[in-house]
């Protein structure tokens, strides 16, 4: 009688959530509705656990295809959780074996994803995430490790030696030199900046107008500014665009303005220091569908890059020419002789030429593609005044210090806290680990700097990425999350610690919190 009691009182379903099974009292039983998501589980203890990840992908991050099964964890990692997890302790000693890449279980998600949403709610496409699925696929090439058909972070090919691809993966994110028309308007962009005063209208808290009202009132003032400033450049252009026409019918003119902005403003991060966080901002609001409705017109078009200039023309085989090494290098006249200069300015100056012959056609002037290779020597430039003195460094590291013990008194780096402002106590060992990992982790960050800037931007003008007004201790901020950008210094992170072999301190990756609110202030840190 007692076990079909029993049983009677398990079959039972649970009582209703309702008042009159709360006021009656037999509240032992009441289960709350909808408290558990779809992705909890209850184990055998009563508690919620959650969901394991999907099938195939890596059950750290949850969002990156598997690409090791770790055999001690019994668990499937992406290349960049795994050498996280597996960095020091008994884990280190993990044995491990590959997986294959499900892609596919990505695009099923995708799509399974697209078909839940209402077929109104997609609203206007993020201009900046329409190569989304492209650079994922390659932040997962670059995280697991260098192929043999790309050598993206090794340094450039040496003259004569075969090209391949490394022009073109770095032509993808390295922008269009600003022509002179373009650094004219540059100039009004920059004046118009200079005189607004959109973040101290639009960060704060408690107007009288709704955040959509100010946003579409500040943008159309800058846009009536930088429109006057026009006129008054040139009364007949001017008269051209504006006359009798509203701010809608002009979306392309406005578009490339800020457009010019942001691509001088990768190519130059001394610039623009007081104006590119305002830029940013306005175009981030902007990006709202409800702003887009109300102003009639969208402010972000991509970034003209070499690499979309070229593949407009069906003209990317020129990134492929072995010549394209000798018209883009840069020439430098340290310990060198004047003869030896002359004749690489006029080895560089024909390989230009011979480039631009041979591959202009309608649509694609020689001037265009001298710009292009231009804009690409513009990235050596870069390259060999911030990336190559922390080559110098970590040479000169290796040759004048022994990495585990000093070889005279002079020759140790130890340091001990509250000694030369040290707050570190540091045996010579351990100061000669942490300055190799930090000049290593800043070689790898300068080397894929323009790559970085254009996952920033792509993060901060995301749709489906909003951001939060908080108090960071540091006054109001816009707190968003990153993800490109963060799974970007992931992979470098993990790259760095693989040519180094050990790590001294700490690795995590502020990103999105009260550290670092969003990835423009990540990006101006690393810049200043």
């Amino acid at each position: 009688m007692a076990l079909e009691e029993h049983t009677q009182q398990e079959a039972q379903p649970a009582a209703g959530f309702s008042l009159a099974n709360i006021l009656s009292g037999s509240d032992e039983n009441l289960e709350l509705p909808n408290l558990r998501g779809k992705s909890e589980e209850v184990d055998s203890d009563g508690e919620t656990s959650t969901a394991p990840a999907a099938e195939g992908y890596c059950v750290e991050c949850e969002d990156q295809p598997a690409q090791l099964h770790c055999e001690g964890c019994a668990d499937d990692f992406c290349e960049v959780c795994f050498a996280a997890q597996h960095r020091k302790g008994s884990r280190k000693r993990h044995a491990t074996k590959p997986l294959k890449r499900v892609d596919e279980a990505k695009k099923k998600a995708k799509l399974a994803s697209e078909k839940e949403q209402p077929s109104g709610s997609q609203g206007h496409e993020d201009a900046m995430d329409t190569g989304s699925d492209e650079s994922d696929a390659e932040l997962e090439q670059l995280a697991a490790g260098p192929s043999t058909t790309t050598t993206s972070v090794s340094v450039a090919p040496e003259i004569g030696a075969f090209v391949g691809d490394w022009f073109l993966d770095r032509s993808k994110y390295i922008p269009m030199r600003l022509e002179l028309a373009e650094r004219k308007y540059l100039r009004l962009l920059e004046a118009a900046l200079n005189v607004s005063e959109y973040t101290d209208k639009i960060d704060t808290i408690g107007f009288r107008l709704s955040k959509a009202k100010r946003i579409v009132h500040q943008i159309r003032e800058l846009c009536a500014i930088m429109s006057g400033l026009v006129l008054a450049a040139d009364y007949k252009q001017g008269q051209e665009l504006f006359t009798d026409r509203e701010f809608k019918e002009n979306e392309d003119f406005f578009q490339k303005i800020f457009e010019l902005g942001r691509r001088h403003k990768i190519m130059n991060p001394d610039k623009m220091r007081s104006t590119y966080g305002k830029l940013i901002y306005l175009l981030q609001d902007s990006q709202s569908p409800e702003v887009i409705d109300m102003l009639g017109f969208s402010c972000v078009q991509p970034i003209r890059t070499v690499y979309t200039v070229l593949e407009e023309q069906n003209a990317l085989d020129l990134l492929r020419e072995d010549l394209v090494s000798v018209a883009t290098k840069e020439i430098y006249s340290e310990g060198r002789t004047r003869r030896d200069i002359q004749k690489d300015i006029r080895s560089k100056e024909k390989a230009i030429e011979a480039l631009s012959a041979k591959y202009q056609r309608k649509g694609l002037s020689q001037e265009t593609i001298r710009q292009c290779l231009y804009s690409i020597g513009d990235n050596h430039a870069f390259l060999r005044t911030n990336r190559d003195p922390c080559d110098k460094m970590i040479a000169y590291l290796k040759q004048y210090f022994h990495p585990t013990k000093p070889n005279d008194g002079k020759s140790s780096l130890a340091i001990k806290s509250g000694k030369g402002g040290a707050r570190l106590s540091h045996d010579h060992q351990k100061q000669y680990a942490y300055v190799l990992q930090s000049l290593t982790l800043w070689r790898e960050i300068l080397h894929d700097m323009f790559h970085l800037w254009y996952l920033a931007e792509s993060d901060l003008l995301s749709e489906n990425v909003p951001y939060r007004l908080r108090d960071t201790g540091q006054g109001l901020n816009r707190v968003q999350a990153a993800p490109k950008t963060s799974r970007m210094m992931h992979v470098i992170l993990n790259r760095a610690q693989r040519s180094i072999g050990s790590w001294v301190g700490s690795s995590v990756i502020h990103m999105g919190d009260h550290n670092v609110p969003n990835a423009l202030m990540f990006i101006e840190m690393l810049c200043h």
